[in-house]
């Protein structure tokens, strides 16, 4: 007798979000079977993949980041290569530079910079602060209300600055906003309802639970996408039911094993490809878990998971 594949059927479906506006929209989430489970049933919107932009500038050094970014010498320049590199689904603009301690910028000059990339991309834009989170709270309302109409991500909101970050940019500007909790299911829920309880709606929320490169701690990472997919589809739990977003490539350019030099470790191999390895593996791994959509930074790894995605969706 030969083998009968029986689909698994859930309750419950993950909330589709629309970030953008216009013909160059997208949307992330949506989905009711578990991640890459395309032969289940049809995955609409496959996942996407963002690509990291930091007003303080590329990784230099490394001969992929420099090849593509030769020429750029401004942050515009850089986000309108990143615009165009092959793979990316959306570009996430990172106000590194505002923070006190990597030359604290003013907010008016960070909300002008979003602006000008807003106006000078065609994908949708993901807005990411400095990760201090009393200067965010300023910083990320401000971003919210320039940038009225565009229907930008805001990435993210934290437990701390949740009221001001949250209900600035979803509840009053319309935008979307990221919830980030540190990598707890239970964390991660109680996030999702306080902002729910602001009157924010759940289609305009996502997730960002957390992230680790692979081998250093990724196993709590995975585990915690993992068990909140799981509740989303099998117990339809409505404030679990936000997509992913994980950023990848923040963690994974920042280890030792992507940034000790060919001359201290040569049976390492090459530097950039010890960066990519691992920005791809990590990446991969993340989907796999259930990510909706992974940050990534470096040409061929957007290249490559990119390609992954279209072969299994």
């Amino acid at each position: 007798m030969g083998f009968k594949r029986e689909p698994q059927v859930f309750s419950g479906s993950i909330n589709a979000v629309e970030i953008g506006a216009g013909e160059n929209k997208i949307t992330i989430g949506g989905e009711n079977v578990l991640p890459l489970y395309s032969f289940d049933a049809p995955i609409e919107n496959r996942p996407k993949i963002g690509v990291a932009v930091s007003d303080m500038g590329y990784i230099k050094g490394i001969p992929g980041f420099d090849a593509f970014y030769n020429g750029a010498d401004t942050v515009l320049e850089m986000a309108k290569r990143a615009d165009a590199m092959p793979g990316a689904d959306f570009l996430v603009l990172c106000l590194d530079s505002a923070h006190p301690n990597n030359g604290d910028k003013s907010v008016e000059e960070c909300v002008a910079l979003v602006k000008e990339v807003i106006s000078a991309v065609d994908i949708p834009v993901v807005v990411e602060g400095s990760r201090h989170l009393e200067k965010d709270g300023k910083l990320l309302e401000k971003v919210a209300e320039a940038t009225q109409g565009n229907n930008i991500l805001i990435l993210s909101a934290h437990e701390e600055n949740y009221k001001s970050v949250a209900a600035a940019a979803a509840l009053v500007y319309d935008h979307n906003i990221s919830a980030e909790s540190a990598v707890d299911i239970n964390l991660a829920k109680q996030l999702n309802v306080l902002i729910n309880v602001l009157g924010i709606k759940s289609e305009k929320m996502v997730m960002n639970l957390g992230s680790a490169a692979g081998g250093y701690g990724f196993e709590y990472i995975a585990s915690t996408i993992e068990r909140v997919k799981l509740a989303a589809l099998s117990q339809n739990d409505a404030m679990l039911k936000m997509p992913i977003i994980t950023p990848v490539s923040s963690e994974t350019w920042a280890v030792k094993e992507s940034i000790a030099s060919e001359e201290d470790y040569p049976e390492w191999g090459s530097l950039e490809e010890r960066g990519v390895n691992m920005e791809i593996s990590t990446a991969a791994a993340c989907l796999a878990a259930g990510s909706n959509a992974v940050i990534l930074s470096h040409p061929e790894s957007v290249k490559t998971v990119s390609e992954m995605i279209g072969l299994l969706v």
